[in-house]
């Protein structure tokens, strides 16, 4: 979802609540009051020319993790480390396609007092993590906050993308930000929120400048005390394997699995309800990370895979799974040659991508078995002259988290690709799968990119964990013709599972799944903006478009649940896709709870005629921005 969509949508936008109601609502429920000046101020922050940055502070024993991570330590004085968290937001909080990245880590203990709070915002490419074995073992008073964009008196959180915050716990400490009380994590895809404990008043949109619109996003093994959690404007939203201490209302699109506290099964049972909520998370593995020890030796804590999870790893004591030290990693930074990275992993050592972009002319090929590739400041690997960025050869137990892979200006056949196509000799193992956590693909946006398939999964039992696969709809070399792109993710292996699925604007079915026994909980999909006319966008001779999601016909079983798909084409024609989703009509085939949506009355045209095969009413300008549902297929 970016700029482009609302702004002309905004007039005939419809939701559950009006926005001036849902903000009347996330008022009375944080308590706060409007502050215009306050909203005044920040929308002039995000567009002033940015501070000079400090220098990386880098607490006392901290490994060298390259130029753009700071590490803190709880001795240094608050102001210090205001000053940096400070200036590096100045820079980062409107720099949508720059190639600055930022780790922000904070050692064991506690920042900011209740009189000298730690409150921050979070800009593009910025990871802030805590690091400890527990996100009790660093606590923030104060507030690690995303805003809305403000421009031309539009302010949105539409276009929030690439950052995280993770493994810390906030003790929301701001009573006199007027209207910005509360921790405002107002974001949508690739910003996922992981192993956080919010205790005080949170809210997923930023309700004090408007209009206000969100849509994200991905929170997985967090808790939330001491106030509902505000959705608000959020037009999806998945929770994952988290402890809710209520949920303010729905929009479109909300998911749960395994979440303590989560809204009860309501899709359509009530007037703008769009509840699908599961008991557990049948299977999934949280994201590995970087963490001190008491001892003060760095390492790195692989989680356990977890099966029927229902609330958070660390509830009943520390997350289960094993450590490395840092030392069985090899420290990569921008610049270095691939053949030193693929040299490292041959050698039997995991890989740290430190903050920074990386061209990648040849595949980094991951051969060993439980192999751990882990960014630092959403990473990013380009790849180059048609290559491959990252390769995966058929065996079990490798992860790869945090990081995004972009596409260059020559056509790579595949972004990330998993075991070897029409492979007969793969070494998966269901004990312990293969997973992808926080991993962002991109065509587009920051300069050209060109790619047939972003992430072909060959692989079986691999776990999709947070995955936004996006054909830029706006930014550098954008066009039908220029950021050219055909599927988003392609599945060929068995049991391979999509907890966070979010795949968007590419040029045919957005997903194609081949393997069995495949699963996804969540999806959110928009088709491509720019389709030139209906002759250039058909499957067949006798079908109109591409569905979101095509199940191939001989596969015997799928399940897939709280699924959205929006349609907006914007070049003035009609264009149609007859389908949303195409799947094989048998027993073993099941769809729970799906969506489609048009969007935009005043610029858009066309539309999707079924939302399931032929089954399902139309979404066109005829009902816009009103959700089309099928609550079980078949």
């Amino acid at each position: 979802m970016t700029l482009r969509t609302v702004l002309g949508r905004r007039a005939g936008r419809r939701t559950p609540l009006a926005l001036s109601a849902v903000a009347a609502l996330a008022i009375a429920l944080l308590g706060a009051a409007p502050a215009p000046a306050r909203a005044a101020a920040h929308e002039a922050s995000a567009h002033t020319a940015a501070a000079p940055l400090v220098a990386a502070k880098r607490a006392p024993g901290a490994p060298d993790l390259g130029p753009n991570a700071y590490v803190f330590d709880p001795s240094m004085a608050v102001s210090q480390i205001q000053a940096t968290v400070d200036a590096v937001a100045a820079q980062q909080l409107a720099n949508q396609f720059g190639t600055q990245r930022y780790a922000l880590l904070f050692k064991p203990g506690t920042y900011g007092t209740a009189a000298e709070p730690l409150n921050f915002q979070v800009g593009y490419y910025t990871e802030v993590a805590g690091l400890g074995r527990d996100p009790g073992d660093v606590v923030i008073n104060g507030s690690v906050d995303v805003y809305n964009q403000c421009d031309n008196g539009n302010c949105i959180a539409l276009n929030n993308f690439w950052r995280s915050l993770s493994n810390l716990t906030i003790h929301v400490t701001n009573p006199d930000a007027g209207c910005y009380t509360g921790e405002f994590w107002a974001v949508s895809q690739a910003a996922p929120m992981r192993r956080v404990h919010v205790d005080g008043n949170t809210t997923l949109m930023d309700y004090c400048t408007g209009p206000s619109f969100a849509s994200g996003g991905f929170i997985a093994d967090s808790q939330f005390t001491g106030g509902t959690v505000v959705n608000g404007s959020q037009q999806q939203f998945y929770v994952r394997s988290s402890d809710l201490d209520g949920w303010s209302n729905s929009v479109w699109n909300q998911v749960f699995s395994g979440d303590l506290g989560a809204p009860a099964e309501c899709f359509e049972c009530a007037p703008a309800t769009y509840y699908t909520t599961f008991a557990t998370t049948p299977v999934t593995r949280e994201k590995p990370y970087l963490y001190v020890t008491d001892a003060g030796q760095w390492r790195v804590f692989v989680p356990a895979t977890q099966r029927e999870a229902r609330g958070t790893t660390w509830a009943a004591g520390s997350t289960p799974g094993h450590s490395r030290p840092l030392s069985d990693f090899y420290v990569a930074r921008p610049g270095d040659s691939i053949a030193t990275i693929n040299n490292q992993l041959s050698r039997g050592r995991d890989l740290l991508l430190t903050p920074g972009v990386y061209d990648v002319p040849r595949t980094i090929d991951v051969k060993r078995a439980d192999t751990v590739v882990l960014g630092l400041g959403l990473a990013t690997l380009t790849a180059q002259g048609g290559a491959t960025a990252v390769s995966v050869a058929d065996v079990p137990g490798v992860d790869l988290a945090g990081f995004t892979v972009d596409a260059g200006p020559v056509t790579s056949p595949t972004l990330v690709r998993l075991g070897k196509a029409h492979g007969n000799n793969h070494r998966d193992d269901p004990r312990d799968p293969t997973a992808l956590q926080d991993v962002f693909f991109r065509i587009g946006g920051p300069h050209a990119g060109r790619a047939e398939t972003s992430l072909e999964v060959n692989s079986s039992n691999v776990l999709l964990d947070d995955i936004w696969a996006w054909r830029a709809d706006h930014g550098t070399g954008v066009g039908w013709t220029e950021n050219t792109a055909r599927t988003g993710v392609v599945v060929n292996g068995d049991d391979v599972t999509a907890t966070g699925l979010f795949v968007e604007h590419y040029q045919g079915f957005q997903v194609i799944w081949n393997g069995e026994r495949g699963s996804v909980t969540f999806f959110q999909s928009e088709l491509p903006y720019d389709v030139p006319s209906q002759a250039a966008w058909r499957s067949s001779p006798t079908t109109d478009g591409f569905a979101a999601v095509k199940v191939a016909d001989d596969v015997r079983s799928f399940q897939g649940a709280g699924m959205g798909t929006y349609s907006f084409f914007n070049q003035g024609v009609d264009v149609f896709a007859d389908h949303a989703y195409e799947v094989p009509t048998r027993a073993g085939v099941r769809l729970h709870d799906l969506l489609t949506i048009f969007l935009d009355p005043a610029n858009g045209s066309g539309g999707i005629r079924h939302v399931v095969n032929d089954t399902g009413g139309s979404s066109t300008i005829a009902n816009p921005d009103v959700p089309v549902t099928v609550v079980d297929y078949p």
